[in-house]
């Protein structure tokens, strides 16, 4: 099960699809859509990326920043960025250390190990404040966690 809101966001170091170093402790003081998806170039996946793209503005009006975990390799989820034009950083997890962290490891149908579907919202103070699971269609994630923002931040719907 994933974790619960009101729980402390675990911390992590991991390098992006672009090379960066992402740590969430950097972002403390700013709300961060923590999403997590199974697997790049899938349909879902590619819906949910495609519309957190483009409700990537609100969220930064909003002072909230976009990551997205999945459990594939570097080049994987830098062809995936590339190819969709993401303005977002994604972080590669093939280890599955980070989807562990949080709880979202699931088997997939073919019996290899991958993440489930969970969008975490985490407010200023590193604190999850709201847990998006299994939302369908895939894309609603990112209007979700929207809504969400725009309540942590106190802004008007």
């Amino acid at each position: 099960m994933p974790l619960e809101p009101g729980v402390q966001a675990p911390d992590f170091e991991a390098e992006a699809h672009d090379g960066s170093v992402v740590r969430l402790s950097d972002y403390r003081g700013r709300i961060v859509v923590l999403y997590f998806y199974p697997r790049a170039f899938t349909s879902g996946c590619t819906r949910e990326a495609e519309r957190f793209n483009q409700l990537l503005d609100e969220f930064e009006k909003h002072g909230a920043i976009v990551i997205g975990v999945s459990p594939d390799t570097k080049e994987r989820a830098a062809r995936f960025a590339e190819k969709l034009g993401l303005r977002f950083r994604l972080i590669p997890d093939p280890d599955l250390k980070i989807i562990r962290l949080y709880r979202v490891e699931r088997r997939t149908r073919s019996g290899r190990l991958g993440a489930e579907r969970v969008t975490y919202i985490i407010g200023p103070d590193g604190v999850i404040k709201a847990v998006l699971r299994n939302v369908r269609p895939a894309e609603k994630h990112a209007d979700l966690a929207l809504e969400e923002v725009k309540r942590i931040a106190g802004s008007p719907s």
